[in-house]
């Protein structure tokens, strides 16, 4: 009897304090605002993915609390990873949104980093993000041919010497024998879409899925103003079935293989895609609770009603996916280092 008393008792306490502790998690975000910093200006793919993000978040996190969004642009989102690593108290109330190729940026000793990459708190991403290569077509550059054959490079712009959208031109060049003038330092994808249209510069890779799917992109499409040249996808976006990827260009041009090893690894931060991420040590219940939200808000009916609206495509990832990436992409060879240091200090 005293056994049946005491197992009883047991689980009653149980039950009492897990009931205590979901009641503490919800008391603790109840009538706050969580910061979303997004680590690029207003108006490219990134920040349109974060505010659209933070409109459904909040009601899937206990006690519902607002989303507001910070931009912080600045250093390809190192400014943003750093703020969230070493400024941001790790309570759960300040989320981040950054660039998903940094972590190059460690692998190379960059001074700039005052990250560890694998130590954030990975919550979670709408999408995996391959890249497309496009130009203007009112340019004497109608394809890669006319571009290897060119007295002047065409102008690409970028956001730094630490994303995606560096490394696809690059791996041209090292792979292809191509040539392009980079211009970084730009603040987000609108500002280089206003550099295209302004003629400032002539090119830019950004993100397949905002090409396709965003403006001004879009509409540039239907009118002719831009072709795309190249992709960095495994396998051809299905929305961009006659552009290349540069996979297979590097076959067709007979790359070495050690190019062809140091373009994955480059590359395969699209894997990562759009990461929601908060600081180093934040509670674990808190983690569970913001990526449970997290893979919740990506089956919202009323996100995936909007998202479909907007033609967007949606391809999450949860926090546990992107957290194992996250360390396996930081063991590299040395060999793979130096040959990134040589392509990227170009």
């Amino acid at each position: 009897m005293k056994k049946i008393f005491f197992c009883v008792s047991f689980l009653f306490g149980f039950a009492l304090l897990s009931s205590v502790t979901h009641a503490a998690s919800d008391d603790f975000f109840k009538g706050k605002a969580i910061r979303l910093v997004v680590g690029t200006s207003v108006g490219g793919a990134m920040d349109d993915w974060g505010r659209f993000v933070a409109q459904y978040l909040g009601k899937h996190i206990p006690g519902s609390p607002d989303i507001v969004v910070q931009n912080m642009p600045g250093a390809g989102t190192a400014i943003a990873a750093n703020y969230i690593y070493n400024v941001a108290k790790p309570d759960g109330m300040t989320l981040g949104l950054v660039n998903p190729a940094i972590y190059i940026d460690q692998l190379l000793g960059a001074k700039e980093v005052k990250f560890d990459w694998p130590k954030f708190s990975w919550i979670g991403s709408p999408e995996r993000i391959d890249q497309v290569l496009f130009i203007r077509t009112d340019t004497p550059y109608k394809t890669l041919e006319d571009i290897r054959k060119a007295t002047e490079p065409p102008r690409c712009a970028a956001l730094a010497r630490n994303g995606l959208g560096y490394f696809l031109p690059q791996l041209l060049e090292e792979g292809l024998g191509l040539k392009f003038q980079m211009v970084v330092g730009y603040g987000g994808g609108g500002d280089m879409n206003l550099a295209i249209e302004k003629g400032e510069v002539q090119c830019r890779a950004g993100t397949v899925s905002a090409y396709v799917g965003r403006e001004p992109t879009r509409t540039w499409i239907k009118n002719g103003f831009v072709r795309a040249l190249a992709q960095s996808g495994a396998k051809r976006y299905p929305k961009l079935p006659d552009v290349p990827t540069v996979y297979e260009l590097m076959d067709t041009y007979k790359t070495p293989d050690a190019t062809k090893r140091l373009a994955r690894v480059l590359l395969s931060s699209g894997d990562l895609g759009r990461p929601f991420i908060a600081s180093p040590g934040t509670p674990a219940d808190r983690v569970k609770v913001l990526r449970e939200a997290f893979t919740k808000t990506m089956s919202d009916p009323a996100l995936l009603a909007d998202a479909q609206k907007r033609k967007w495509d949606l391809d999450p990832l949860g926090g546990e996916e992107l957290e194992a990436i996250a360390k396996d992409i930081m063991v590299q060879p040395p060999e793979v280092i130096e040959r990134m240091k040589k392509l990227l200090e170009k």
